[in-house]
């Protein structure tokens, strides 16, 4: 009988998985000019590593230079910033904003270019409590990480889109603008 308890359980949280449409993220498919790529990120350290170790692993070689038939996706821009949004008794600060500014662009080792420069904007707002500053700098920390890893997922998406749509994505985007 508790066999069989399982047995439902296990069938029915399958079923309830199915229905609401989860599936399990997969690699990006990127272009075949893509199988090496030159990588240069100005800016955050962990943002070079993350998006490396994304990139490595929909099978393309990351090189340590560029050269000929090696892609260049470049990163000049990834920068942090927060803004204050509401403000408590006594002009006390309760919320705040962290928000990820990122531009890239990619060119082919031919130097053809095959995605403009992008604009990638992420943000994340929290509650900040002035009685716990050791627990708001580790929060921060995390909401940091968190928009890194959103960004490099939007970073992976545009060229895997760039990929598909050639002429849509040499032509320029209509909307570099990510919620």
């Amino acid at each position: 009988m508790n066999r069989m308890l399982r047995v439902a359980s296990l069938f029915a949280l399958t079923l309830a998985l199915s229905a609401c449409g989860f599936h399990l993220r997969r690699n990006a498919a990127l272009p075949p000019s893509m199988s090496r790529v030159h990588l240069t990120v100005n800016g955050s350290g962990d943002l070079q590593r993350k998006l490396a170790r994304t990139l490595e692993n929909s099978n393309v070689t990351v090189e340590d230079d560029g050269g000929p038939g090696i892609a260049e996706l470049n990163v000049p821009v990834a920068t942090f910033g927060t803004q204050s949004l509401t403000q408590g008794g006594y002009v006390q600060i309760t919320e705040y904003a962290v928000r990820m500014h990122t531009e890239f662009d990619l060119t082919d080792g031919g130097g053809k270019v095959l995605l403009p420069r992008q604009h990638i904007d992420m943000q994340h707002e929290y509650s900040y409590d002035s009685t716990d500053a050791v627990g708001n700098a580790a929060e921060v920390q995390q909401i940091e990480s968190s928009l890194i890893d959103d960004t490099v997922q939007a970073i992976m998406f545009r060229l895997e889109a760039a990929g598909q749509h050639p002429q849509a994505a040499a032509a320029g985007p209509a909307s570099t603008d990510q919620p």
